[in-house]
């Protein structure tokens, strides 16, 4: 300090003034981030909940505040290029006008969508029913894909292009999506590979470095204490199964190897079920709310029933497929790890295959073209004039009956079960004893829903602001529930691991989400009678029309970076980068596992250091 202040002394005032302002520069900067912490979403209550129940169930919070943030984002993307222009146009405001372009070569059955919206008199729960099945005046409205059936908007002399501005925001958000996802997994990926690297390091982690030294709940600290107890018992039982395996003979091995693929068949039974439920479902659901329509038939809740089977059964199959999973996992021998990772997985497939049946059933109903009833336009007309509102609807009423349902847990389970075990001293409630807060059942149901948003967004483009308001209210509703209804679970797992798989599970979702969508925009002819895609036979086409508009150099390089003879040379050169990078990443492990070896002999062989260092000179 002293030698500091002395050459403070010799310095000009103009540099002791630099120095001075960039002190306080750096001081006020500090103080600023300190108090912009406070602006980040749910900051206090997530720190609370990591307090009190430690960085394990804190991760899941973190992770639905995220997902919070991204649905918001989409939703400002969406509402801004899609929604917005057709509003600021409908209104007039800045000198505005829509254009609509007239149909060419398509035969006028085809342009005709007339929605049924609620004419006259009608009673309040008819506009309840109409709320909860996306139908009538909800139809209508900009929620839907049909609401946009403009082909340009004119703001003062600019010609906005709606279309192209349709696809590419839905471009945009699923880039957003996934660039977002594998940035904040790259972190996780990172500790979980130091983690999972060597079972010695594993053991030191969790005996010198396993505390969590955020907890200051009693309760906490004993379940943390408990849960470090399972993580070393666990470790130990692995051991001793890879022993019991090493040490397996044929006649075992037979036998291990014909239950798995018995159990294996059963599981792969049971989806078959599954899958065979929803498709037949829905095409019943499908079926009866068609003939409702075309007969202009208002019944009351038995119809909205109808309507809501398909997301009835995908959430009684998301429920009971899981429960099966785990009973039969037990038999099959695997190390305990293993069994919550396959476990996991298999319950993840069951949830998101679901909606993959469920478009596919939709699909069939839309394009059945068995007696050429959708030879004019591509698909059955006459049932589904406008075919995107209609997966639109699906997609809502799935959001919306999943959220009703995880409202509906706590008021008539969570909540009666604590009562009932905190009051009632029967031996048989109290061993059922109160709800785990299970994190990866939670992350799977919140994953669920996700990956509805991003597939029912091109259909649906305001899905984004429904998913928003749903994510805020659960934070909260699960903040409740686990505070006065559930217990953290016995079993927990870490937050970097538990991070890292939440992030790889949500990117399996969006990659899912993307084969419908791809299908949709590319492959299956677009509505003639609503939309902005209703001029091109699929969304895809106004890529290539709207290139067509370039000067003639843009569009010879534009289409031959799609020809083959580019892609063909481009995907070699990809190939050959991506060899490389894994070549050097061999090379790099090698130096890893020398550098371990020579650890080793440290440890082992002070002499080592001192030889090595011999060797080197």
């Amino acid at each position: 300090r002293d030698s500091q202040q002395a050459d403070t002394e010799r310095l000009s005032r103009w540099k002791k003034w630099r120095r001075t302002s960039s002190k306080s520069l750096k001081k006020a900067l500090s103080e600023v981030k300190g108090l912009s912490s406070y602006l980040v979403l749910w900051q206090r209550d997530i720190h609370s909940i990591e307090g009190k129940f430690g960085t394990g169930i804190q991760s899941y919070f973190s992770f639905l505040r995220f997902l919070v943030l991204l649905n918001f984002i989409i939703f400002i993307l969406m509402f801004s290029f899609v929604t917005l222009p057709i509003i600021i146009s409908k209104n007039r405001i800045f000198n505005s006008t829509i254009a609509y372009i007239a149909p060419k070569n398509i035969e006028v059955n085809c342009t005709i969508y007339e929605p049924s919206g609620n004419k006259g008199l009608v009673y309040f729960y008819t506009y309840l029913q109409d709320l909860f099945s996306g139908t009538r005046f909800l139809e209508v409205t900009s929620l839907f894909y049909g609401y946009y059936t403009v082909d340009a908007v004119w703001i003062s002399a600019m010609r906005y292009n709606l279309p192209l501005a349709y696809l590419l925001a839905t471009f945009a958000y699923l880039a957003l999506s996934f660039l977002w996802i594998i940035k904040r997994s790259v972190e996780g990926f990172m500790q979980n590979l130091v983690q999972d690297a060597d079972p010695f390091q594993s053991y030191c982690n969790k005996v010198f470095a396993g505390w969590d030294f955020c907890i200051t709940d009693p309760n906490a600290a004993q379940l943390k204490h408990r849960s470090l107890q399972y993580e070393l018992k666990t470790d130990l039982q692995e051991e001793k199964l890879k022993q019991k395996i090493a040490e397996r003979t044929m006649k075992e091995k037979l036998r291990i190897y014909s239950l798995r693929i018995f159990i294996n068949i059963i599981v792969l039974a049971i989806l078959s079920g599954c899958f065979y439920s929803i498709y037949r479902v829905t095409v019943f659901s499908q079926e009866i709310s068609n003939v409702s329509i075309r007969n202009d038939i208002r019944t009351d809740s038995a119809n909205l029933l109808v309507q809501y089977l398909p997301s009835m059964v995908i959430t009684l199959a998301n429920f009971i497929a899981p429960l099966i999973f785990s009973f039969l996992i037990r038999f099959e021998d695997y190390t305990p790890a293993f069994e919550i990772k396959l476990t996991l997985m298999r319950c993840v497939f069951v949830r998101l295959a679901n909606i993959g049946v469920l478009l596919f059933s939709l699909w069939g109903q839309i394009f059945d073209c068995g007696t050429d009833k959708c030879k004019p336009c591509g698909y059955n007309y006459k049932l589904y004039p406008c075919w995107e509102t209609d997966v639109g609807q699906e997609m809502y009423k799935l959001m919306i009956f999943d959220f009703i349902v995880i409202l509906a847990v706590p008021l008539f389970v969570d909540f009666p079960r604590k009562l009932l075990v905190t009051h009632c001293s029967c031996k048989l409630i109290q061993w059922f004893g109160q709800q785990e807060f299970g994190i990866s059942d939670n992350i799977l149901e919140i994953i669920y829903g996700q990956t509805i948003c991003w597939i029912g967004t091109f259909f649906s483009p305001l899905l984004p602001a429904i998913a928003t308001i749903k994510y805020f209210i659960i934070f909260y509703v699960k903040k409740i529930i686990l505070i006065h209804a559930r217990k953290p679970a016995a079993r927990p797992i870490r937050a970097s691991r538990s991070n890292f798989f939440f992030l790889v599970v949500l990117l399996i979702g969006l990659v899912l989400a993307f084969i419908p969508l791809g299908v949709s925009i590319a492959r299956i002819p677009s509505s003639k009678a609503c939309g902005p895609f209703r001029n091109f036979n699929t969304s895809w086409e106004v890529i290539p029309d709207t290139i067509l508009e370039f000067p003639t150099g843009l569009q010879q390089v534009l289409f031959g970076m799609a020809s083959e003879a580019f892609a063909v040379p481009f995907f070699i050169i990809v190939c050959i980068i991506m060899f490389y990078f894994i070549a050097l990443a061999g090379a790099h492990k090698r130096v890893v596992e020398q550098l371990r070896e020579q650890l080793v002999l440290v440890r082992f062989d002070p002499t080592f250091l001192l030889t090595r260092e011999r060797e080197l000179q």
